[in-house]
């Protein structure tokens, strides 16, 4: 097999004037299979009416609870700091014994550390309080 070499002579190709549709097409086509399966999960989902609420700023009542958890973890019953969780756990089964039972609010730090706070919903759990809520700043702030 031998190279053959263009002759200078011969002059250049000529050009193609012509667009090439076919990676168009194949994108065209993917696409339209994308529609064709994912339509139909879209319009059968289940038509339901859901609840519509506003959020309202309510104001603590003297009766809430409201535990905080500062930037290093640590918890405070209102003011006062606790020791350990089986001092917490004691507190809010107090609080769960109170007729009428009084809301439980968690403050917590927006630098503290997610476990801290699963720890005080968790003894709320096993305390047996029945509102659990967080408290936060309005935005805008």
């Amino acid at each position: 097999m031998a190279i053959r070499y263009r002759d200078p002579a011969e002059g250049e190709d000529p050009l193609i004037a012509q667009i090439n549709t076919t990676p168009l097409v194949d994108v065209m086509l993917v696409l339209l299979i994308i529609f064709l399966i994912t339509i139909p999960v879209v319009n059968s989902s289940i038509a339901v009416s859901l609840p519509r609420e506003q959020n309202r700023q309510v104001d603590a009542q003297q009766e809430n609870v409201i535990i905080t958890i500062d930037a290093q973890g640590a918890t405070y019953w209102f003011d006062t700091p606790l020791p350990d969780r089986l001092a917490l756990v004691e507190l809010l089964r107090k609080t769960a014994a109170m007729q009428p039972q009084p809301e439980v609010h968690i403050r917590s730090d927006a630098r503290a550390d997610y476990a801290p706070v699963g720890r005080v919903v968790l003894a709320a759990q096993q305390a047996g309080v029945a509102r659990i809520g967080f408290l936060t700043e309005p935005t805008g702030r």
